[in-house]
This record gives C-alpha cells, structure tokens and sequence, in this order.
C-alpha cells in the first residue's frame, strides 16, 4: 500500500494547525480534497458576495489540487460534493462554475442544501474527487 501524502496551500496553514486537518491527501492515482469555501489568501470568507465566494471556492479547489502535483486541475476532477445553505441561491452560480472549469467532461455530482457549514458566513464548500492519469 502506498504511503499517503497530505497536504495544504499556502494560506491555510493556521486553520489546518487550529482545526487538525489537511486540504488534500493523495491515495495512489486519487486525490481528495477537504470542503473548500470562499476564503481569500488571509482565510478570511467573503461573506457579502455570493458569486465572488464561489468563485473563490473553485479556486481553492484548484489551490488544494495543485498543492498535490502542479500538474492537477479541475480537468482531472471525477467526483464533486457540493453543500448549499441557499440552493436556490447557488445553484446555477456553481453549474456555470463547472462549465466555465470542466470542458473536457462530466464530473459525477452530489449537492446537498445544508443548515451550516464549518466557517461563519460561508455559504458554499465545495469537496472533490480527482484522479492523475500522468
């Protein structure tokens, strides 16, 4: 069995200390990542701009890939979990979000409304599932 490599990006050092957790851990070919929200490089969440805090949320999905192998992307993502504190709200924000990142396929898609997500003023997280094929 392979050894797993855990890892984080720069900018969530202290919650990842704070909190015991890592942004993304590589199994073999397959890399996880935690629930990313829309936070700036500081941590701090954008709470007053749902479109921006999703698009913050993509990036540090792409941020947590990267902190793997520089080689990893949205393109490389099978499997996406999405939470929702307003569904209605996000929904079509994060497909336009998929469409803008994921041209090459289809991920396999879980999205869920949820009543609170782990940082104040979040109101998306976003985790997936990607695989390396080089």
């Amino acid at each position: 069995m392979s050894t797993l490599q855990y890892t984080n990006y720069p900018g969530t050092e202290t919650n990842s200390a704070s909190f015991h957790y890592s942004q993304a851990v590589r199994l073999g070919n397959v890399i996880k990542t935690s629930g990313q929200g829309g936070w700036d490089e500081t941590g701090t969440v954008v709470a007053d701009d749902i479109s921006k805090q999703i698009a913050l949320a993509f990036d540090n999905v792409e941020k947590a890939l990267k902190s793997v192998d520089s080689r990893l992307s949205w393109e490389d993502v099978y499997a996406v979990r999405s939470y929702h504190i307003d569904l209605e709200a996000t929904f079509e924000i994060v497909t336009g979000a998929f469409k803008k990142r994921i041209r090459s396929h289809r991920p396999v898609w879980t999205c869920v409304q949820v009543g609170k997500l782990g940082i104040e003023g979040m109101g998306v997280e976003i985790e997936v599932e990607a695989y390396i094929t080089f």
